[in-house]
């Protein structure tokens, strides 16, 4: 809502069922040209700096313009960017540049006691931005294509794949969502980024170096692709209430990105939430030792949201199993100079070895912890956002059908795997685990870059609910609208 007058202290702000009253603090904040964001599923004010209205009203414009001449860019053009923005990449001394703004970021953030664990440009990050443009560059387009069809006699209906307009995104700190999210431009839709202040200043750099250049040289319109240069939270916020936006897609930790769901839903913008992360691993009785040890070693070498984050042992394999898990996760730690961190849960403690002290790396420095702790059920809700030390729950569970009960009650319901050589045993996880990914091993196989060959924007967990007519990976050829052509050959077709 916009202002039209200065509120004042003691106002009330009715939103939904709700009623907001405006403290002193908040009233003395606001300036001229500013709005007031009222949000109903947390009842509170939030101010919109006038500066930040402006910034995203000139963004969004700028993209819808950007859409309309996009229509009436060829494929073969579109196609081009993907070529040319994967060559750039590649090329060393515009890295280097690009490179050094990374450092900075890095070097700013761990002043502040930030995590840069994703926020680091790596040469593996490089590689897998540049096969992630690769990629689009050759898959097909998906802006006007059958997705159906009905013949009649003397006439047929074609169902054919639209575009949506303008696609609104707001990312964590990850400087490889550019290459990810470009992907909208195969569906002919435009983008308006928002990324998190502490990849700001690379995310400048590879638009300037990578996106606008590419843009230009394959004939697309320059806004086709539109960053928001501000480290206000409140740029998020203006971007996902704007009317115009087609679609309002979140990426990021589990509040923010709920917050974020609120603010889009509330004003009727449709959302798409990739926020809260953690797998889980489920070991049958009849668990191949080998399979086990290799699904947690691989399962834990990096901290994404398809991580292992809880394990559920069988009490009558706990023996046997929970030592191979160990070693695994031993080994995958290892790998990184440290010692994993295990929480035991529902007497698990009771077949591991005895705690030590480790240090164990956390974002405002190393820690000296022991290496295990005992939790309550309640804590495998938790997911663990470790830095270096692979963290991680182990729960005893009496029976499988116990463990899918857990995995229903306290996970996001997002990546479920069943370690188990019977069929029964994997039947009965996939028939009963309400999960959108389910495997029989390693749990990091959940990407879309990796397992469908699409570059993602988002992973979606089902806490809030199954999705409706799409899979839980959204890409960047996977938003669009359906159209109807009717092709009449009986002129006299009628009612």
């Amino acid at each position: 809502m916009t202002s039209n007058r200065r509120l004042q202290a003691g106002d009330w702000v009715a939103i939904g069922r709700s009623r907001i009253q405006v403290t002193q603090a908040f009233a003395d904040s606001i300036h001229d040209g500013d709005e007031v964001l009222a949000l109903a599923a947390t009842a509170e004010l939030r101010r919109i700096p006038s500066e930040v209205v402006q910034l995203v009203e000139i963004a969004v414009s700028e993209a819808v313009s950007a859409f309309q001449l996009l229509s009436g860019v060829s494929d073969e053009s579109i196609n081009e960017f993907f070529v040319l923005a994967a060559r750039a990449l590649a090329d060393d001394e515009l890295f280097a540049v690009i490179r050094g703004v990374n450092d900075a970021d890095v070097r700013a953030a761990e002043s502040r006691g930030r995590s840069t664990t994703r926020l680091v440009l790596s040469e593996s990050m490089r590689h897998d931005m540049i096969e992630a443009l690769t990629l689009w560059s050759v898959a097909p387009m998906s802006r006007d294509t059958v997705v159906g069809s009905t013949q009649h006699n003397g006439w047929s209906v074609e169902q054919r794949s639209a575009p949506l307009g303008v696609l609104g995104f707001v990312f964590e700190g990850r400087p490889n969502v550019f290459a990810d999210a470009t992907g909208v431009l195969k569906g002919g839709n435009t983008v308006v980024f928002r990324i998190g202040s502490d990849a700001l200043g690379t995310a400048n750099a590879i638009m300037d170096m990578v996106v606008r250049p590419s843009l230009v040289a394959a004939g697309l319109p320059i806004h086709s692709v539109v960053l928001l240069n501000s480290v206000e939270h409140a740029a998020g916020w203006a971007l996902f209430s704007h009317s115009r936006l087609s679609l309002a897609v979140a990426r990021g930790s589990g509040t923010a990105v709920a917050d974020l769901g609120a603010i889009a839903q509330q004003a009727g913008v449709p959302v798409s939430l990739h926020g809260t992360g953690g797998a889980w691993m489920l070991l049958g009785e009849h668990a191949d030792v080998s399979r086990l040890s290799l699904a947690v070693e691989h399962s834990l070498d990096r901290k994404v949201c398809n991580t292992l984050n809880v394990i559920c042992v069988l009490r009558s394999q706990a023996q046997k199993h929970m030592d191979i898990v160990v070693k695994a996760a031993q080994r995958a730690s290892h790998q990184r100079g440290v010692e994993p961190r295990i929480h035991a849960v529902n007497g698990a403690e009771k077949f591991l070895p005895s705690s030590d002290i480790i240090a164990v790396h956390r974002s405002g420095g190393i820690a000296e912890e022991k290496q295990v702790t005992t939790a309550g059920l309640v804590s495998l809700s938790h997911e663990y956002e470790w830095e270096v030390n692979p963290e991680f729950a182990i729960v005893v569970v009496d029976t499988l059908t116990e463990a899918v009960q857990l995995f229903n009650e306290y996970s996001p319901q997002f990546v479920v795997s069943v370690i188990s050589e019977n069929q029964e045993e994997q039947d009965l996880v996939w028939a009963s685990a309400n999960a959108p990914f389910v495997g029989n091993g390693f749990t990091r196989w959940v990407d879309g870059q990796f397992c469908l060959l699409r570059p993602e924007l988002g992973l979606s967990n089902w806490e809030q609910g199954r999705l409706f007519g799409r899979s839980g990976v959204l890409s960047g050829d996977s938003a669009f609208s359906v159209r109807l052509r009717v092709r009449q050959e009986d002129a006299d077709l009628h009612r």
